[in-house]
This record gives structure tokens, sequence and C-alpha cells, in this order.
């Protein structure tokens, strides 16, 4: 990639020239003109994003301030998520101080953790927007576990500007009453908190739902449980939970109402016409509401077209209505460049779009003229209102169907019924309670929160009854580019303008094109590509801990589930599950756990909520809460120990450790990680050898039972070798690593992790025998392919979305 400054000038030189081309072209000659004006277009284009991934470049921290103890002075610029037990928040760095010395360069706005510190656990103080502060922290360049279909913190960092993340050792208030009034955007962060605030005080303590009607006013959702969200998405209203379109104009038609009220009272009007005051009220009133709404795509989108309907109300147009919105797309990619990578964007334009398209004649479609619906009878202006609402609900569904896919992995079944009786509750009688009582003073705002609250909780009840339904969701792989283009043609036709009842066989032939959506082809193809004797290991980038998917042609095998983060943040759910639904995982043959420790099975239980196991191999005492998981749902589970093997489609599962008579007892007789159930897998040309957290004396006991029964390292396999307990100092032991001879190996750890694993001492052991040692915080997820006459193939994920890297590993690499 060249560098951008680069293509920074590049792309001013290329714009002089075709600006140059443009004024020596004749105006005889107007299609010409046309094709340079777009081309213009692409041009500036290209240089603003340049210009933007320019400052965002420059604003990351230097690699050599990494992990360091700085003292760092600035202010509170974002509103802060979390409570007493810990927040987050956006921090912009003023002074940076690094060894007595004050830095020049380094980043301007970051992102900071405070929790408090285990030898002093007393509740940090409140953290206000604007707030000056004086931190002790230790900072490290934006980074996140990547792998296919989770998450990506980077890309996220990226977008929001944020040239660090961090944690803070110790903090102090520099000046309280010194808030950063003076900015507009500090203005609105402040506004945010106080609401916030005021709407928590005004419900009770514990108010389920109250993270939903702070959502609903203020569009912050962080305060929203995980299994509210579950439910939101398996019935279809996720939509709802958040600053939409629809809220915004609500809020622009209430302000232009009132300022048309107020206008026409006296004799104003003959000064400037009251449509045109009604029209600046509502656009002010959208931009200050999208502000506090924290200026999310849905709540952009809405102001910026309000704002050019008032445009081209002052200016006497008569805008279509894709003009508007296609005035408000690129103000918003104007703004905001890396708006396209995120869901909201494809989801609130999209759905714009489609009922802008498929809702273009539908004035007539009950055979009312336009203009004269009153003069019909009530009872056919509702059949007509409710047709519409109806056919407005089926476009969009139908038209977010490859997006939702795309994005989320999903498709609720019971959206369109969940939505018939959510969305007039929660647009009419929640969201305008909630705003109402957020801004209205206290006295009268608690009887309007209160009833809010309650209108929530009533429809939730129904919700999470709908959820339970066995067909409520429907799960699907992400789908691949050539099914996206396919259905979206399909979806185009079926929605198009027109009467319905004319043309239903062809609509619904149409939609036959979405079913590639659905189907498993891909996921039929990608099982097919391995051979009986082949397979596949994925090894996932899922922090300090160990996650491994082995496939064979026709089964699957999970060894170990990844760490746990807290009493919520877990690798299942937050990477595993996503790996899943994006491959189209929903059964695992046999789930393998290496030992009981905390960042191998912390993914467990949320696993055994989503995909069907059929059983469980591992070294767990009796008492363990995930082997009695297993019990309670009966799923058989046994030991794990030496000796043991089996054979899938040709590949061989053979486990080296613990010994044979292990007894997995309410305790262990020795320490957890020398319990470890080390698993080899291998077919005639491979073999992958699984580790876990096995230490010296477990490897010494492998290595005696490899000479027992005569393994030879020459026997014509590539040997691809986890380094037990992520490379600890306490493991790969030079015995076993020069009785393997592995020709790669590879270690699961979290970046900067704070054991230091993989300990130098150990990367310079397998640098000394001239063995590749990948670490998944440089490569991402590895996925390791083992075919039949042909050396082991391996994918980066890190490199894979650089570039499209997918090579052939020698043992030079």
């Amino acid at each position: 990639m060249p560098h951008v400054p680069a293509n920074w000038a590049f792309g001013c030189s290329l714009l002089g020239g075709i600006l140059f081309g443009f004024i020596c072209i004749p105006r005889s000659k107007p299609l010409l003109r046309r094709m340079l004006v777009i081309a213009l277009m692409f041009v500036f284009g290209f240089a603003w994003n340049a210009r933007y991934a320019e400052n965002r470049l420059n604003n990351i921290l230097a690699v050599e301030l990494e992990g360091k103890e700085l003292m760092v002075e600035g202010r509170v610029v974002g509103l802060p998520q979390g409570n007493a037990d810990g927040a987050k928040f956006a921090f912009e760095i003023e002074r940076l101080l690094f060894n007595g010395e004050y830095q020049d360069q380094f980043p301007r706005q970051v992102y900071l953790s405070w929790q408090p510190a285990w030898r002093n656990p007393e509740a940090i103080p409140a953290v206000i927007p604007g707030q000056r502060w004086k931190f002790k922290v230790k900072l490290k360049r934006p980074y996140g576990s990547l792998n296919p279909f989770t998450f990506d913190f980077e890309r996220w960092a990226f977008h929001q500007d944020f040239g660090a993340n961090g944690s803070i050792r110790f903090g102090k208030l520099i000046l309280f009453s010194d808030i950063g009034l003076t900015e507009f955007s500090m203005q609105m962060e402040l506004a945010r908190w106080e609401l916030r605030k005021k709407i928590q005080s005004l419900l009770p303590a514990d108010a389920r739902y109250a993270g939903v009607i702070i959502a609903l006013v203020m569009g912050d959702q962080n305060a929203i449980n995980q299994e509210d969200w579950q439910v939101f998405n398996a019935t279809g209203i996720g939509h709802l939970i958040s600053i939409s379109g629809l809220h915004v104009t609500m809020l622009a038609g209430v302000g232009a109402s009132i300022a048309g009220f107020i206008w026409r009272r006296r004799s104003w009007p003959l000064l400037l016409p009251v449509a045109k005051v009604a029209a600046i009220a509502g656009f002010l009133t959208a931009f200050v509401y999208a502000w506090l709404a924290g200026f999310q795509i849905p709540a952009q989108r809405t102001m910026y077209m309000v704002g050019v309907v008032a445009f081209a109300l002052w200016s006497g147009r008569n805008p279509r209505s894709f003009d508007i919105w296609w005035w408000a797309l690129a103000l918003v990619l104007l703004i905001d460049p890396m708006a396209p990578y995120t869901p909201g964007f494809w989801l609130s334009f999209g759905a714009v779009a489609a009922i802008l398209f498929a809702m273009g004649d539908s004035a007539g479609l009950l055979g009312i003229p336009t203009g004269k619906e009153l003069q019909i009878h009530w009872a056919h202006r509702m059949i007509q209102a409710l047709h519409e609402a109806s056919r407005v609900q089926a476009v969009v569904t139908i038209a977010l169907l490859p997006f939702t896919l795309y994005w989320f992995y999903q498709v609720s079944v019971v959206s369109p019924l969940a939505n018939a009786f959510a969305i007039p509750l929660v647009s009419y009688v929640v969201t305008p309670l909630a705003i109402a009582g957020a801004f209205l003073p206290d006295f009268i705002g608690r009887w309007l929160l209160l009833p809010a609250h309650a209108a929530m909780e009533y429809l939730a009840i129904t919700l999470d009854w709908m959820a339970g339904w066995s067909c409520s969701v429907v799960w699907a792989k992400q789908p691949g580019w050539w099914a996206l283009i396919i259905s979206g043609l399909g979806i185009v036709y079926a929605i198009r303008p027109g009467d319905l009842m004319s043309s239903w066989k062809s609509r619904t032939l149409a939609l036959c094109l979405s079913m590639p959506l659905f189907t498993p082809i891909s996921q039929w193809w990608t099982n097919s590509s391995l051979a009986a004797g082949e397979f596949r290991a994925t090894v996932l980038d899922i922090g300090q801990g160990t996650a491994v998917l082995i496939e064979t042609r026709n089964k699957k095998l999970l060894y170990d589930t990844g760490p746990i983060q807290g009493k919520k943040d877990d690798a299942g759910q937050r990477v595993i599950l996503p790996y899943f639904r994006g491959r189209g995982i929903d059964h695992i043959d046999r789930m393998v756990i290496s030992h009981s420790d905390s960042d191998h099975v912390g993914g467990g239980a949320t696993l055994l909520k989503h995909i069907r196991f059929d059983s469980m191999m591992g070294s767990l005492p009796s008492n363990n809460s995930l082997l009695e998981n297993f019990h309670a749902r009966k799923i058989p589970s046994l030991p794990c120990r030496f000796g043991q093997r089996w054979a899938w489609d040709e590949v061989e599962f053979i486990v080296w450790h613990p010994h044979e008579e292990t007894l997995f007892t309410d305790q262990y007789s020795r320490k957890p990680n020398e319990m470890s159930c080390v698993l080899e897998i291998r077919n005639q040309e491979h073999s992958l050898w699984l580790t876990g957290d096995v230490e010296k004396q477990g490897e010494a006991e492998i290595t005696a039972r490899l000479n027992a029964v005569g393994f030879s390292s020459s026997a014509n396999r590539n040997l691809i070798f986890m380094a037990p307990h992520h490379g600890s100092k306490t493991s790969s032991s030079i015995d076993l690593l020069r009785t393997l001879e592995p020709n790669f190996a590879f270690a699961q750890n979290g970046y900067r992790n704070r054991y230091g694993h993989p300990h130098p001492v150990v990367t310079e052991r397998y640098r000394g025998l001239t063995i590749p040692f990948y670490q998944t915080p440089t490569t991402g997820a590895q996925t390791w392919v083992f075919k039949a006459k042909t050396g082991p193939l391996v994918q980066f994920w890190r490199h894979e979305i650089r570039r499209l890297w997918h090579r052939k590993v020698d043992e030079g690499s």
C-alpha cells in the first residue's frame, strides 16, 4: 500500500488534470463533460479518504511508548460507560510526560479503562464529560483479536480516531469547575451525561429496562443486558431499541409545529412565511437531537434529509424523494468515509431506499385518487393505511434480508408479527413518554418515565415468549458475494412498485432467488474440499487462552473454549459463537477440554446454550461446573487418558496425556496444568499436536511414552506443534522438542499479556532449533489445512484482510 501522503499528492495532481480538461472541453460535448464530472467526484473521494486516513494514522501511539508508565493530562471528551465498579471513556490528551520529559508526538485521543485496584478496591470517582484529569496510565496501540465474522476492535478504534487504548493506574482531578462548555460538542456530551443521570435517578434502582429507556432517549445502548439483546434480535425489533429515523422525524415535526404555532400568532408571517420558519425549526430540532443521540448514522441520515427538505423549501425547489436520499447519503459519506463499514449505515439507508422505491405509487393502491382521500369513508382510509403499513413492513423485512444475514447471520421469522405491535407501542407510547420524561422537570418526568418503563416491561414479556418459540429464528452462514447479488436482483424485482394482486406470481418467483442466502451450498463446498484422510485446524485468535476447531470431511471437534473476562464477557460469546454462526456451524461432534483453568473452559457454558454437542472428553475434576453442565444436558462425557484413540474419516485422534490411571476426583492429585489433555491429530502425511497447558513434568512423561512406543521424528510426517502453556518458560522442554522435531509451532496468547507469554527464552529455543514459531497476536486466526500428498497450507487472517494472502508454507518461511 503506498504511503498516504503519496496518495494525497497523486489525487491532487489528478484532480488538477481533470479540472483542466473540463475547462478545455467545449460545451458542445455534454457527455464528455459529464464523464469528467463523475471522474472528478471519484478523485475527490479518493483524496478525501486519503486525508482522512492520514489524520488517523498520524494519531497512533509510538511503539516505544507501549506498556510504559506515562503521565497524561487532558479532558474527558466522550460519554463515560460503566459505574462505580469501573468506567471506560474517550480522553483527549493535551500533555504527555515520559521519563520526566514532555513528549511532542503522542495520540491526541485515547480510550481509557479505569478499574478499582485489587489492593484498594474503592469505587472510582464520577467521571464527567469536560472534566480535566491527570492520569498515570499504561497505553498500547489499538489492538484487537482478529478472526473471521467477529468484531474488529482495530477498525472501530480507527473509525473513532483512538490512537491508543489503555488502563489508568491512578487519577487526580485537576479542576472540577473547568468543564469545557465553550464547545458545542462538549455541551452535547455533558447534556447527554446529565440526561442519563436524570433517567437513572427517576427510575427505580432495580428497573430492568432503564437501559432501554436511556437508549430510546439518547442512543446509549451500553446499559442493556445481553440477555435482553438476544430477545430483541430474536424477535427482530432490535432496530427499535435505539435512536431511529422515526424518532428524529417525530421530534423534528414537534419542533416545527411549535415554531409554526408561535409564529402565526402574530403578524410575523408577513415578514417570513410560517412554512419556512417551521422548516428551520424542524431542522434545528433534528440537529440538536441527533447530537444528543450520539450522532448515530440513522439520526444523521434523518437530520440531513430534514435539512435538505428545509433548504428546498427556502430555495423554492421541489426535490424528488430519492434526491433527498442521495443528498443525505453524500453528506454522511463526506463527514464519515468509514460509515459503510458499519451495519447501521446499510440498514438505515437500505430501509429508506427500499421504502421510497417500493411505495412510489402507493397513493392509488386501492383506487383512491391522490388528494381525494378525505372524500371517502373513514373505514376505507383505515383499510388503506393498514394495507400500506403492512406493505412497508414487508418491504423493509425483505429488502434488509441480505444485509441482516451478512452482518448478523440470522433472520427473525416472528419479526413481522413482533413488529406489528412493537412498532406502535415503542414509537408512539414508550419513546414519547421517555423523551418527555427526560426533558421535563423531575416532578413531572418521573410520572412519565414510570409508565414508559411499565409498557416496556409488558412488551418484553410478550417478546420473551415469542423468542422462546423453536421457529423464531433462522440461522444461516454469512452469504457470499454471488448470493448477495442474485438475491438482491430478485428482491428489487419483488418489491417493485405496482399492484400486488396482479403480479404476485412474478414477485413470488423473484423472491425464490433469495434461497441461496439460506442454502448450505457454500458450507457443503467447504466441507467437500476435504477428502477422506484430510483435516483442517482453525486456531482462533482468542487472546490469552485456547480454542482450536478441528474439521474432517464429516466431523468436527472443538479443543478448549477460550477465556472468560469478568462476569459476562467470555470467548464463547465474543469470538467462538460468532465464528460458528458465520460459518453456519450449529453442531460439534466432540468438545475436548484440556484442563480446568478459566482461559480454557471460559466459553463452554455459552456454547452449550447455542451449539449442539454429541460428546465431551476432558481433564476435569468431577465437581467442575462445566462437567456438571454436560451431565445436566445428558451429553456423554468421559475423562481424557493416555491410550485413547479413535478415527474419523480416516483421520486418527490419539491421546498422549495424562496417564491412563489418572483419577479425576473432586481434588486433583496434581496441578491442573500437568493434567492437560494432550491430543494428536494425524493422517498419512501430517501430525498436529494440541497440548493445553502441560508443563515440564507432563512433557517428560510424554517424552517417555514416545520413546517407549518407538516414536520416530523421521516418519515422513510434517509435525505442527502447539507451544504448551502459551509459550511459558515452564513448558516447551528441549527434550520433547528434540523428540518430536516439529516443522512448525504456534502459540495462542494475548497481545502484551501480563504473563509475558511466550517467554523470550522459549521463543529463542524455537529459533535455535530452526522451528518457525507463529503467534496469534501477529497472525490473527490461523487456518491450517492438511491434505494428502502436499505440505501443510496455512492462512493467517491478519494477513488475509490486508491482502488476499494464501500460501503454502515451506520449512524456511
